[in-house]
């Protein structure tokens, strides 16, 4: 299946960091932002913040302003509802796997504390070393003396 282009939909266009890391410079400001100044806060190259826009732009994510000779640019959070509405129906998936991890958690703490409350806050004891093979006994010994 060929996939789609990134000027399809939001999904698409917000796929790359580099342009999540613009919308965040955008959604930051909350107000226009001059091209140069996305550049600088970004530490991207110009093409790059260019090209990137110009996707962002497309898919109805920014809107770009003429301020004399600049070029503004501003969010237009709009079309980040349907992914927004996406990652939402995980919502529950993640509150019940990480409501599991957190009872298997809890659940081990109990058990390590009651396995530390049966040897009173001690560690447990050593095991008895293993009896050893009989030696000489009463100074005898299989040696002659000579």
């Amino acid at each position: 299946m060929p996939r789609a282009t990134t000027t399809s939909d939001a999904f698409n266009a917000v796929a790359e960091p580099r342009r999540r890391q613009l919308i965040d410079v955008l959604a930051r400001d909350g107000k226009p932002v001059a091209v140069n100044d996305l550049v600088t806060r970004s530490r991207l190259p110009q093409p790059t913040v260019s090209k990137h826009l110009s996707v962002l732009r497309a898919v109805g994510l920014v809107r770009v302003h003429q301020r004399g000779r600049q070029r503004l640019y501003s969010l237009n959070a709009e079309p980040l509802r349907a992914v927004h509405a996406w990652v939402q129906s995980f919502e529950q998936f993640w509150d019940e796997h990480l409501d599991a991890i957190k009872h298997a958690a809890e659940k081990a703490a109990q058990n390590a504390a009651k396995s530390s409350h049966h040897n009173n806050g001690h560690p447990k004891a050593p095991t008895p070393a293993a009896p050893q093979s009989p030696g000489p006994q009463n100074g005898n010994s299989n040696l002659e003396k000579p």
